[in-house]
Parts: structure tokens; C-alpha cells; sequence
């Protein structure tokens, strides 16, 4: 199977392969003019980011937010089809609708230490095993090998029965080139492995999250609403401008997409954004209550 067989077939599979190892790599996802184009644009960002600061991001690592508005093209990374879909397919069940958690460039330079393994869940508090949080798409622009620090994933450590594993085992170096999409849950162990080439190594991670939680990268300072204007309704629903019902993400009581209009009102009404159950609660009490008072 190829990156390219986008059905929805392909799709259940690269789940199924999610679900039992933690990770795939799915070959030739998008085409390599896109990552070409997408790098260009980010190359002066590359040059003048600092070098991260603190041992989990790395001395020798630079990393920097806020794509979709630096780069048109990283709305074809981050709404892609098919990884919108295996995302719906592993999260969909434990919210009402998805988040972008991070949308981030990195650059891993010439004598990076591997990285300290780690679930990138355990950013949230909340208890795990019972379903998963998020799940993070790694894009290489320059082609990952294990000499020049490809991440390491760590098979089978994802889940209630990974998390509960003494030795995590030997890790898998996702070595793939652009184009290509490596995935993983965010109860899967992985870390940057170490740079032992002369030149650096470039990645984009994105990564999407439950609806209900707060996001590593806060959206809407990414994305103001004069930014998030110009976004087609999907970028910007998953930039944070929809509600996760019941009520939540607001603004004054309505769904945030509405400061993406040219006519924002004055004042502003609430309106309900309940989830069908709730709907049908309040139907039910709504006949108790007119029954009684009758």
C-alpha cells in the first residue's frame, strides 16, 4: 500500500497499524514540490530562530510556530484528507470535533544529543489508557535517517498495556523521506535521536488533539481573527474558530467563527450548542416541567 491510495480502505489500514504498533509511516502522502515550495518559505525563519534553551528541546534544535501564517503551503500539510481521516478514526469517539494541537517547525543541527523519550500526552493531566488524546504527524523536509537524528518511536509502548511496560524495548528510527508522513498516538514513546551528520535535519510536526483540551500552541495568538479570516472554514475550525459542544470555545455564547465575519455584531445574543443527548434531556424536562404547571 502507497501513500497514494487515499480511500477510505488505505485510511482504516494505516489506522489498524496505528492501533496495534503506535506509528506508520506512510510513504509519498504529498508531493515532493509541496515540501520544496513549503521549506522555501520557511528558510529565512530557519536562519534567524535562536536556538532552543533546556534539555527536552535541545541545545542544538531550533523549533518555531505559527505556520499557516507563514507558509500557503502548510494548509496542504495540515488539511490533509487523509490524515484528517485517521486522525477522526482514533480520536472521534472521545470528542465532538478535532483541534490542531501544534503546527511547528524543527531543525535538529550537527551534534544534537538524542532526545529523552517521552508520551507526548503526559502534557495533559488527566488519566490515560481509556482512549487516546492526540495523535502527531512528523513531515520530513529533509530526507531522516538514523545518523542524522530520524525519531525514534518506540513500538508498541502506546496504550494501557504499552504505558504499563517496564522496558520499553529497542526504538525504530522513522527513516523516510519528504513527502512522507510518520504518525504516532500520543501515548506512543518516541524522541529526536541524535545528529551525527555535518548538516541539519528539518522536519514540520502537527499534530491534533481532543476538541476539550488546551493545545500546546495557543491558536487563536497564532491566528488572530484578521488572520484566521483568510483561512478556509476547516483550517480555521481547527485553528480553535468552532465550538466543542456543550458551550465550549465561546465567544459571548456563540461559536468564535463568528469574528471571522465583516459584520460582527455589537452585541451579541448566546445560543445553545448542545450535543444531541443534551438536546433531548432538555426536551424531556422542558414536557415534565409544562405537564406539571399545567
Amino acid at each position: 500500500m502507497t501513500g497514494r491510495e487515499t480511500g477510505a480502505s488505505a485510511t482504516r489500514s494505516w489506522a489498524e497499524a496505528l492501533r496495534e504498533e503506535g506509528y506508520c509511516i506512510i510513504p509519498d502522502l504529498v508531493p515532493g514540490d509541496t515540501i520544496r515550495e513549503l521549506e522555501r518559505d520557511l528558510e529565512p525563519d530557519f536562519a534567524a530562530t535562536p536556538f532552543c534553551q533546556g534539555r527536552f528541546y535541545g541545545a542544538r534544535t531550533k523549533r518555531f510556530a505559527s505556520l499557516l501564517r507563514r507558509s500557503p503551503h502548510a494548509a496542504a500539510l495540515i488539511a490533509n484528507p487523509t490524515i484528517i481521516a485517521l486522525a477522526e478514526q482514533l480520536l472521534g469517539d472521545a470528542c465532538d470535533c478535532l483541534q490542531l494541537n501544534v503546527a511547528q517547525a524543527i531543525e535538529i543541527h550537527p551534534g544534537e544529543v538524542r532526545q529523552f523519550p517521552h508520551r507526548d500526552h503526559d502534557m495533559w493531566q488527566g488519566a490515560k489508557g481509556d482512549h487516546e488524546y492526540l495523535i502527531n504527524v512528523i513531515w520530513p523536509l529533509t530526507p531522516f535517517s538514523r545518523e542524522n537524528g530520524a525519531t525514534q518511536i518506540y513500538p508498541g509502548s502506546h496504550g494501557r498495556d504499552g504505558m504499563a511496560k517496564d522496558d520499553l524495548g529497542a526504538p525504530v528510527a522513522a527513516e523516510c523521506g519528504p513527502g512522507s508522513a510518520i504518525c504516532f498516538l500520543g501515548s506512543t514513546a518516541h524522541g529526536a535521536g541524535a545528529n551525527e551528520t555535518p548538516l541539519a535535519r528539518r522536519g514540520i510536526v502537527v499534530g491534533y488533539c481532543l476538541g476539550w483540551l488546551k493545545p500546546y500552541e495557543n491558536q487563536w495568538l497564532a491566528y488572530p481573527p484578521d488572520i484566521a479570516r483568510s483561512f478556509p472554514p476547516e483550517i480555521a475550525g481547527l485553528a480553535g474558530y468552532r465550538q466543542h459542544r456543550p458551550n465550549l470555545g465561546n465567544y459571548e455564547g456563540q461559536c468564535p467563527s463568528l469574528l471571522l465575519r465583516d459584520d460582527v455584531p455589537q452585541h451579541i445574543g448566546a445560543v445553545d450548542a448542545l450535543r444531541p443527548d443534551q438536546e433531548a434531556m432538555l426536551a424531556d424536562y422542558a414536557d415534565v416541567v409544562a405537564e406539571q404547571s399545567g
